[in-house]
């Protein structure tokens, strides 16, 4: 199994449409939110390209935004191979 780790900016939220449409696609077997982080749960991961969109609402105004981060790791062997990625906000 293969997780998503998605750390949310500071004000932000997952929007449930957004957390609806990733439920539905078949590779994603869970999701959670948990504080600031969503964790998305996939059953494996092929040479296939998948892209994950998440729908953000601002909820709270903050100033000086610092970059979130995005990690993949294998749910088994979490301290091994990670992919990690820093982005900040578009609009």
């Amino acid at each position: 199994m293969v997780i998503i780790e998605v750390s949310l900016l500071s004000g932000f939220i997952m929007t449930s449409r957004s957390r609806m449409l990733l439920e539905n696609r078949t590779i994603v077997k869970k999701i959670e939110v948990k504080a600031n982080v969503v964790y998305i749960y996939l059953e494996k991961l092929n040479d296939e390209s998948h892209t994950f969109i998440l729908q953000l609402e601002q909820v709270i105004q903050v100033k000086n935004l610092k970059p979130a981060s995005i990690k993949i790791y294998d749910y088994y062997q979490p301290g091994g191979l990670q992919i990690s990625y820093s982005t900040g906000v578009r609009s």
